[in-house]
């Protein structure tokens, strides 16, 4: 029954995640219209052809928009998950690994920042250093920073207690060869499941701050900004916002369950 829903996870997570990736390729070289290309004669019109999921208030096709708002929301949210990896995963190992002074100030910051719920520590940094694609960036990667500083010091305090470290030291292995080659790849599995719940919060999170006119600006198509622009014609043209709306609920759903599948795949217990 658990090998079932671990299966289901996996391939439902990995179709979602892949259909949107598969979007984002093809974004690159074609969208069926041009994405800020107005056609006013043509505003509101429903779902069909030539415009697979309507056009919006100026004429645009929501489809095309879509597509590439992909972009966006995928270099938002990759580039913020890799920054908090590469910094939490270092800080992280040396907490974990050398302890001390050094690890009670990590543990300090680390409670600092969660002291503040995500969304808002970014909303807060945004709005003091201004809306853009770039200092959105850097708001989602100092909240990710403390899940990925928390589990490799968790890591790494408990294997380095572990025969085959201690057998490493023996033979005279140095620190950084035995975090590297001996510890981290024990809780790679961990760091991937944050990773993609990660992805898919930082999805969320962008969104939410395009939403509000923090994040990406005009004319740059953005999930988050089309809902923005669609709340004012819920009743009128429905699927305006029904198209973005589904599109993020799909795409956070599909890393959820991609991660759960990562987790259930590398779970001991099966």
């Amino acid at each position: 029954m658990r090998k079932r829903k671990t299966s289901f996870n996996l391939v439902i997570g990995g179709l979602l995640v892949g259909f949107f990736f598969l979007m984002l390729i093809v974004s690159f070289f074609y969208t069926p219209f041009a994405v800020n290309e107005m056609h006013t004669t043509e505003r509101f019109l429903p779902p069909g052809k030539p415009y697979l999921l309507g056009t919006d208030n100026f004429g645009r096709d929501i489809f095309s928009r879509i597509m590439k708002g992909t972009q966006t929301a995928f270099l938002v949210g990759a580039i913020s998950v890799l920054i908090g990896l590469v910094i939490g995963v270092c800080l992280g190992a040396l907490s974990g690994y050398f302890g001390g002074w050094f690890d009670r100030i990590i543990a300090q910051l680390n409670a600092t920042i969660q002291a503040f719920p995500g969304v808002l520590l970014a909303l807060m940094i945004v709005a003091v250093f201004g809306p853009g694609t770039i200092n959105t960036i850097v708001a989602l990667s100092i909240t990710a920073i403390p899940g990925f500083t928390r589990i490799t010091r968790s890591g790494f305090l408990q294997f380095k207690e572990y025969s085959f470290v201690e057998a490493a030291e023996t033979i005279g292995l140095g620190p950084l060869s035995i975090m590297i080659r001996h510890i981290l790849p024990q809780i790679v599995p961990a760091l991937l499941v944050a990773a993609s719940t990660g992805f898919s919060s930082a999805l969320l999170a962008e969104a939410g701050l395009s939403y509000l006119g923090l994040g990406v600006q005009p004319p740059e198509p953005s999930w988050g900004r089309m809902l923005n622009e669609a709340q004012g014609y819920l009743l009128r043209a429905p699927w305006f916002s029904l198209a973005p709306g589904c599109v993020i609920l799909l795409a956070v759903l599909g890393f959820n369950l991609l991660s759960d599948g990562i987790r259930d795949l590398f779970d001991p217990n099966l």
